[in-house]
């Protein structure tokens, strides 16, 4: 098993969701959180005097999957987020040495259907 976690624009998370859905891949969890990378934030205006916003909003995708399903499911957010444009985001993989479904006790890939 896998755990995908993805940065995302803010404005992609819905087509993201989708993506991963067709994919057979529902179960995510969602949060916002603030960050930069080669971005190094931006600056903005306001009443006449600019500041530097260094932290942009993002949104953190996380999904666990079996094995087989990795490839399927980093091609599904990679194409659903991607403009083209520096601040697309990341996605990230590591490695879920167990997985247990608190209801019912099953282990591994089972728990994650």
């Amino acid at each position: 098993m896998k755990r995908i976690e993805a940065f995302v624009r803010v404005n992609k998370l819905d087509a993201v969701l989708e993506a991963l859905d067709q994919a057979g891949l529902p179960g995510v969890s969602v949060e916002p959180v603030r960050g930069y990378g080669r971005q190094y934030g931006r600056t903005d205006k306001y009443r006449g005097s600019t500041y530097a916003v260094n932290l942009l909003p993002k949104t953190r995708i996380e999904v666990v999957v079996s094995d087989d399903d990795v490839e399927a499911a980093m091609q599904a957010i990679a194409e659903a987020a991607h403009t083209g444009e520096i601040g697309d985001g990341k996605i990230f993989v590591s490695e879920v040495s167990e997985a247990i479904r608190i209801r019912t006790g099953e282990r591994g890939e089972a728990a994650l259907s």
